[in-house]
């Protein structure tokens, strides 16, 4: 195993950057959170509505749309798994520079021409392309957090980032839809979108000075095909990370898949409008954003595990069925108890944060392969939750996809069950836990640098 050593960051000056490491957040990286949020709220203004959108120009149908969806979410797949992989090689802020590139020219290609001239074929060429864009720029800085956070608190580090990312997509992204759609239209709030996630990259990408993201994170004698191949294999050598792997597709996989045919029921047949589904989603993700928090920091101190267990995947099982069959069956003069039920579901999607801070723990030895993994999963939930609707909503219904989906649920619960963290890791865990308090008892104003380094195991 070898070790690459940068400095701690968990003694980081009193004031505003002490306050920021006692809630987790590594100060070095604070222009980066912001900046993400912007890239995701760019990135989530289409999310409410780009399925229907599609249909009425060039797709035809809300099936048809799903198959562009479906395509984009293989790019998405490939590319998170490619962010983790790279980023091992190249650093973490040239993928995701090279991810911002990637997301600005195709999603002008995208609304420039595709949707202007209604054509199907480049619509799923140019909208598909684009699914490489946001994983390498979100799941890049990822892997950067991941790579400078102190173990104690990478679970409310990386509860940190799905504040930022859930944040953007999709919640503060269809508020600001819900806001612009009635002055611009769907097509016009498209160009704005492109706008915001520009200056949300710029923010991140010249806002962030912290050192380690700049360089590749691979031992210099690891050669790119090698590093490639160690990110796939890490597999089937270690069985648990494969396995969270799965989890992780489960965590966001029914999420995506249900924003391709909830808009038309919850709009539609059920008869709350466009506006209060916006509002809808704006509500379930907010929820979510602050449950990312909490959930981040409560892991740290009951384990990732069990919240993994309880409050994501059985608490996800639950209320992904309430957040469908309630609203449906009570109709749209009960428009609170949707907002109820669908604030639970957010709240529960968020006890499956820590599975970011776990799988990378589950392999010490190899934490840049299991990222690339735990990006694979979550990029795959793009491909398969969508899939699953093309597949599944024409035979059983969306009552049978929403079973489904919970079922899934059921199965992410029986996998966390068998992921065991390695000895040596909850020693070292418990040791900068340790290590983490006594700082903050012996320094009033928060934990002060020490000028020494730690030790990060790769």
């Amino acid at each position: 195993m070898t070790a690459q050593t940068t400095p701690t960051l968990s003694g980081a000056g009193g004031g505003f950057r002490g306050l920021l490491e006692k809630w987790g957040l590594p100060a070095p990286l604070l222009f980066g959170y912001v900046g993400l949020l912007l890239f995701m709220i760019g990135d989530g203004v289409e999310s409410g509505f780009i399925a229907p959108f599609m249909a009425d120009h060039g797709a035809g149908t809300d099936i048809r749309a799903s198959y562009v969806i479906t395509v984009y979410g293989v790019a998405v797949m490939l590319a998170s798994w490619l962010s983790g992989a790279l980023s091992e090689l190249w650093g973490p802020r040239r993928v995701m520079m090279l991810g911002l590139a990637i997301w600005l020219v195709f999603d002008v290609l995208f609304l420039a021409i595709a949707v202007s001239g209604e054509n199907y074929a480049l619509m799923m060429v140019f909208y598909g392309i684009r699914g490489f864009g946001y994983p390498m720029f979100a799941f890049g800085f990822l892997v950067w957090i991941t790579a400078v956070a102190p173990i104690a608190r990478l679970g409310a580090a990386v509860g940190w980032f799905y504040f930022a990312f859930t944040g953007g997509l999709p919640t503060l992204g269809s508020l600001v839809a819900s806001v612009t759609n009635p002055i611009f239209g769907h097509y016009g709030t498209l160009w704005l979108s492109i706008g915001i996630l520009g200056l949300g990259g710029l923010v991140c990408l010249l806002g962030v000075r912290e050192r380690t993201g700049f360089q590749r994170l691979a031992p210099p004698d690891v050669k790119p095909v090698q590093s490639l191949v160690s990110s796939v294999s890490i597999a089937w050598k270690k069985p648990q990370v494969g396995l969270g792997m799965i989890a992780r597709v489960i965590n966001t996989a029914p999420e995506f898949g249900m924003l391709v045919f909830f808009p038309t029921i919850f709009a539609h047949q059920i008869g709350f409008g466009e506006a209060r589904w916006l509002l809808l989603v704006s509500v379930i993700y907010g929820t979510n954003i602050v449950f990312n928090l909490i959930f981040g920091v409560v892991s740290d101190k009951i384990g990732w595990r069990t919240t993994i267990f309880w409050f994501g995947a059985v608490g996800c099982a639950v209320s992904i069925l309430l957040l469908y069959f309630v609203p449906l069956a009570l109709g749209a003069d009960y428009y609170w108890v949707a907002l109820l039920v669908g604030a639970l579901y957010g709240a529960t999607l968020a006890g499956f944060v820590p599975i970011s801070a776990l799988l990378p723990s589950l392999a010490p030895d190899n934490k840049g392969g299991a990222m690339a993994l735990l990006n694979l999963g979550a990029g795959a939930a793009t491909f398969v939750g969508p899939a699953i609707v093309s597949l599944f909503l024409g035979p059983t219904g969306a009552a049978g996809v929403v079973i489904i989906f919970s079922a899934l649920y059921v199965v992410a619960a029986v996998i966390v069950r068998f992921l065991k963290l390695p000895e040596a890791t909850e020693e070292a865990l418990a040791k900068d836990a340790n290590l983490q308090a006594i700082t903050e008892e012996t320094t009033p104003e928060g934990p002060q640098e020490s000028g020494r380094e730690t030790a990060v195991p790769r």
